[in-house]
């Protein structure tokens, strides 16, 4: 629910990342959106039993943790184009590195990839600029536009999670 004194900072700010989508794909400015998702590890504690003609196989839901990790989502909607990685933490670092290995591999070429994602604290430009080794901080900044969803980061990930969903998956 929209807290009532939020309504129009919220529906402005969601404005703001609809009109991004609903701008044509161009590869001097992709729209890459990206979100992450820290995950609990599993380990099964017994083995499955096979499957027969009279039963399926029947698996045990008892589990062992295993751990945690983080999985980092990026996509381009406009280019059908989805990419996750995996490490074992989420750490402005790891944030970092991520957006930089993007703007030398994917995007080299663009004049600004424009970002959209939530307002966590580890989502800022400064973030990229400061563990991107060998660049020039203002190169960085220059080439990274913002489009943050509203407030509250649960509320405006949909929104384009839903956009990336819908695209076709490759890597």
């Amino acid at each position: 629910m929209i807290p009532p004194d939020a309504d129009a900072e919220f529906a402005a700010s969601m404005e703001e990342v609809l009109d991004v989508y609903a701008r044509p794909y161009d590869p001097r400015y992709p729209v890459l959106c990206m979100d992450e998702q820290p995950i609990q590890l599993l380990k099964e504690t017994r083995l499955p039993i096979a499957g027969t003609p009279q039963h399926p196989r029947r698996v045990d839901y008892e589990y062992e943790r295993a751990g945690t990790a983080s999985m980092f989502m990026f996509c381009e909607p406009l280019a059908g184009w989805r990419h996750v990685s995996v490490r074992e933490r989420r750490t402005k670092v790891d944030w970092a590195q991520e957006m930089a290995h993007f703007l030398c591999t994917r995007y080299p070429s663009a004049q600004k990839v424009i970002l959209v994602c939530d307002n966590l604290n580890t989502h800022t430009k400064m973030r990229i600029t400061r563990f991107a080794a060998g660049r020039s901080t203002g190169t960085w900044r220059r080439r990274v536009g913002r489009r943050r969803g509203p407030g509250d980061p649960e509320r405006s990930g949909p929104c384009w999670r839903t956009r990336c969903r819908s695209s076709p998956e490759s890597s």
